[in-house]
């Protein structure tokens, strides 16, 4: 089966050989891999070029017109040649048989969900909603799954228009949403297994670990807003502003009662400023 593996890379020279290593011990080989290179600065394509006797498909292409990684897969999805399209990220694992998992759910379904694993990768990290299926939105609407753990047939993805690149935040969860409105179901499988990394594969401080978290938090609340003023016509809802006013500050003093280490009380604040933030700009 021509499945084309779809890598989007920026500055990822510290965990992308584990990543290429991963997909040369594969128990069925990829049809080909694309690395879409959205402007890395560091050594991330002489780590790639390593693999080329390894991966004898491997192909890496200029994806640094826009910076993001919709476009880069996007560019990746373009280049390849595969019937269909598999996507994961440079800094991710994906398990041995996760090609083989793909290839043979593919004969049933044409837009799959991988399972994803947060322990392997995250010292200390606890698995997910997508450790055990999709993720849903809090008000249920359409499932969807994170844009490192997707495959597609690739005229479907074609047909779609690909990933929203004027979306900087959950622009995932929109695409599954928009491919789903095309008729086509979201199918979770849980044998394709990628294994998640939360960081950067470097070495961060106490202060760094936290404002991370904080600007991930306060991205998806914007993302996620984003996605309600998108879709709140089909039928998506969302708590609005005045819930969030109430419950900014009481996240606040959790925090800050922690002694401003509950990463849990951080990520809900950043959560809910963002949702307002996004909110009140449409206002």
């Amino acid at each position: 089966m021509k499945i084309s593996v779809v890598i989007p890379c920026i500055n990822a020279g510290a965990v992308i050989d584990q990543q290429l290593e991963a997909l040369t011990k594969q128990t069925v080989a990829p049809y080909e891999v694309i690395v879409a290179d959205n402007g890395s600065t560091d050594n991330s394509l002489a780590v790639v070029e390593q693999y080329r006797d390894r991966l004898p498909r491997l192909t890496v292409i200029d994806a640094a017109r826009v910076k993001g990684a919709s476009h880069a897969r996007n560019a990746g999805a373009r280049a390849a040649s595969g019937v269909y399209l598999a996507f994961c990220d440079a800094d991710d694992v994906v398990d041995q048989g996760w090609l083989e998992a793909l290839g043979q759910a593919f004969t049933r379904s044409d837009f799959l969900a991988c399972r994803a694993d947060n322990e392997m990768l995250n010292s200390g990290a606890v698995n997910t909603p997508e450790s055990e299926g999709l993720q849903n939105f809090r008000t249920p609407f359409y499932p969807f799954a994170g844009g490192c753990a997707l495959a597609i047939r690739k005229d479907i993805h074609d047909a779609v228009g690909g990933f929203d690149e004027t979306i900087p935040h959950l622009e995932d969860a929109d695409y599954c949403i928009r491919v789903q409105m095309a008729g086509h179901t979201l199918v979770f499988v849980p044998d394709a297994v990628v294994h998640y990394r939360h960081g950067t594969g470097t070495e961060q401080s106490f202060i760094e670990s936290q404002r991370s978290t904080f600007h991930k938090a306060h991205n998806w609340g914007y993302g996620l807003a984003t996605l309600y003023l998108r879709y709140r016509e089909k039928g998506m809802q969302l708590h609005g502003i005045a819930p969030r006013l109430v419950l900014i500050p009481l996240w606040m003093l959790r925090f800050i009662g922690s002694g401003f280490r509950s990463s849990h009380s951080l990520w809900r604040l950043g959560w809910h400023m963002g949702v307002v933030n996004r909110l009140l700009k449409a206002s």
